[in-house]
């Protein structure tokens, strides 16, 4: 961040700023921290994974947790004896989901993937390998999720399972997660739904869980593969209409056959595979407006349906669904992050960013330090700038006074105090953060995108004196790559270089500011491409 008069300013003019303290405010939800992702279930008995859930949960705000590989073969929650009947052993789920409610973050269970002794194929996605397949017998299935949740009422008592949600499956529309038709897997869903419901009629179930949303016209088979085959070209995409898989489907299938659905999920990342005429596949990247148009769109199509009540959790997203996109790892980010919370408030129940920790391994373990994994921390716990941006997005009040296109003004009920929060999201960028998949030469030459840009922000009716701190995360301020780099990017590095590294990521640029006597605060400033601001009232 430069003060004003430190650079030029790009042609569309200053971000203004200006509210009242005792203005009239509109609750605010938010639907940011609801939920959060992590790689599978046994990774979180790991003592690294959970330090950082609980520095995530104390900073970010984070309420609830999913992961895949709940009934995976190294939770040893299924077996068979030899006469095929079923042993359960919930020992390990019951350390894991202890841990959790001791930490004050409530599970977001997936039912998924399959124990080996139901699954129709095996080893078919990840290093894991998660056996994404229908089950053999769905009375087994139903068997098992009977099972576990009375358990899991037994052990935390009905008011608390209550809370809870229950998803069936994770992206059953992709091939390897799900060997099997959309038929089959609304069959599996009507199984797992009516089994759960028949333990108590209270606890929440939903789904279809699908990736992710594409363009209108692949809505014409009953597979509907990952595949995304566009012959008009790259420059068009944005002109398609986006849906989300199966949902409309699912809706509807579930009215017909009168099951329940407490919630609808499923995972909009502003990204796709597009094949073209030759079978040649390549990623694309949407506008950077793609996500709260796709909350939007999500919004109005359950308030049309059979279930105008049900919630909506998005139980996955991030800038692109690649565990090895080095974006990840950058401020902008970051940016993208804040831009499209807070482009969406009011749409849905939840957009959980996938996932809180480099602590992750559906494609092994990273190679190094910074791999652009999906994580909010790297594996040491070190914090990456969308660590930072959920750690300001969590320092918002709970009215929603006055808000922009680059900016929002919140007041803390309890308190009055007031947060506002500014980014600058380069118009010179119209996609969201391109990917940067087999090195960093494109996540570099995104953060050198943009022209710098002044804020004028001016708070009246305050208490005069009152404190705020104004803190900045740019390129420079608030990340450890270059400071990695600046080390000869080790693969190992030292326990010293580990602690400069995370000093650096935590040096964000603070300011302090003061109200003056007649109760107002104005604060000018250049801000440099790609920054967040947040300022915050502290007395």
């Amino acid at each position: 961040m430069h003060r004003a008069g430190g650079g030029a300013t790009s042609d569309s003019g200053r971000i203004s700023v200006r509210a009242e303290a005792d203005g009239e405010g509109v609750p605010l939800s938010p639907f940011w921290r609801r939920v959060v992702g992590a790689g599978r279930a046994n990774e979180g008995l790991r003592a690294d994974w959970q330090r950082q859930l609980l520095a995530a949960r104390r900073d970010c705000g984070f309420e609830y947790i999913r992961f895949h590989g709940l009934f995976h073969d190294d939770m040893f929650v299924y077996t068979e004896r030899e006469d095929g009947t079923p042993v359960y052993n919930f020992q390990y789920v019951d350390a894991l989901f202890d841990f959790l409610l001791e930490a004050g973050v409530r599970p977001f269970v997936e039912f998924g993937f399959a124990p080996r002794a139901l699954a129709r194929e095996t080893n078919t996605v990840f290093w894991w390998g998660a056996h994404g397949s229908p089950p053999t017998d769905l009375s087994k299935w139903s068997g098992l999720i009977d099972a576990i949740v009375r358990h899991w009422v037994g052990r935390y008592g009905l008011s608390e399972v209550r809370r809870w949600y229950f998803e069936v499956w994770n992206e059953a529309n992709l091939d390897g997660f799900f060997r099997g038709t959309r038929s089959e897997y609304f069959e599996l869903y009507r199984v797992t739904a009516r089994a759960v419901k028949a333990v108590d009629t209270g606890l929440r179930v939903g789904g279809p869980a699908t990736s992710n949303f594409v363009p209108d016209e692949r809505f014409s088979t009953e597979r509907e593969d990952v595949g995304l085959r566009i012959t008009a070209g790259r420059d068009d995409i944005d002109s398609l209409e986006w849906r989300p898989v199966w949902v409309e489907a699912f809706l509807d299938f579930c009215a017909r056959e009168d099951l329940p659905v407490d919630f609808v999920s499923t995972h909009p990342y502003p990204t796709d595979w597009a094949l073209d005429e030759h079978g040649q596949g390549e990623k694309l990247t949407r506008s950077k407006d793609a996500t709260p148009q796709d909350l939007a769109l999500l919004r109005d199509m359950v308030a049309k349906s059979a279930f105008p009540d049900a919630e909506i959790h998005l139980t996955e997203w991030s800038s692109s669904s690649s565990p090895r996109d080095h974006t990840h790892d950058t401020v902008p980010a970051a940016t993208f992050v804040v831009r499209s919370v807070l482009h969406s408030l009011g749409t849905v129940d939840s957009l959980a960013y996938w996932a809180f920790t480099d602590v992750f391994e559906e494609g092994g373990a990273g190679d190094e330090l910074f791999h652009g994994g999906f994580g909010l921390l790297t594996l040491p716990g070190i914090p990456k700038p969308t660590y930072h941006a959920y750690r300001m997005l969590n320092a918002l009040g709970d009215e929603l006074l006055e808000r922009g296109e680059n900016h929002v003004v919140t007041r803390h009920t309890d308190t009055g105090r007031l947060s506002v929060l500014i980014h600058h999201y380069p118009e010179e960028e119209p996609k969201s953060v391109p990917a940067s998949f087999d090195d960093r030469s494109m996540a570099d030459a995104t953060e050198a995108k943009g022209t710098p840009r002044d804020v004028h922000v001016r708070l009246e009716r305050l208490d005069p004196g009152a404190a705020f701190e104004v803190e900045t995360l740019e390129p420079g301020h608030g990340g450890a790559l270059a400071a990695w780099r600046d080390l000869g990017a080790p693969g190992a590095p030292t326990r010293q270089e580990l602690d400069h590294l995370d000093r650096r990521a935590r040096a964000t640029e603070l300011t302090a500011m003061h109200a003056d006597a007649q109760g107002e605060l104005t604060f000018t400033a250049c801000l440099a491409p790609w920054s967040v601001t947040l300022m915050r009232q502290v007395s």
